[in-house]
């Protein structure tokens, strides 16, 4: 139950993000945070919504909506972006 209350703030502030790539940086820590929280140990929770939340966001702002329909950013091994299908 104390998670709820931690998450509403989490979730009106992945709603607020300004521009897409900041929404997807926020959608991704705050799915990062939920995943890591549900498989982690009762001892080693709160790592787990750390790790979760900073790999979740590290990955909505690489991997996220290109501003054209149906296109997503994505990084090559160069450390190149580029648009393609989702």
């Amino acid at each position: 139950m104390k998670y709820l209350g931690l998450s509403i703030p989490a979730i009106a502030l992945c709603l607020s993000a300004c521009t897409p790539t900041e929404q997807s940086t926020a959608v991704g820590a705050l799915g990062g945070a939920a995943i890591g929280a549900a498989v982690s140990s009762d001892d080693d929770r709160a790592k787990g919504i750390i790790t979760g939340a900073a790999v979740g966001a590290l990955a909505g702002s690489l991997i996220g909506p290109a501003s054209q329909p149906g296109q997503c950013y994505y990084n090559d091994g160069y450390g190149n972006r580029y648009i393609a299908d989702c």
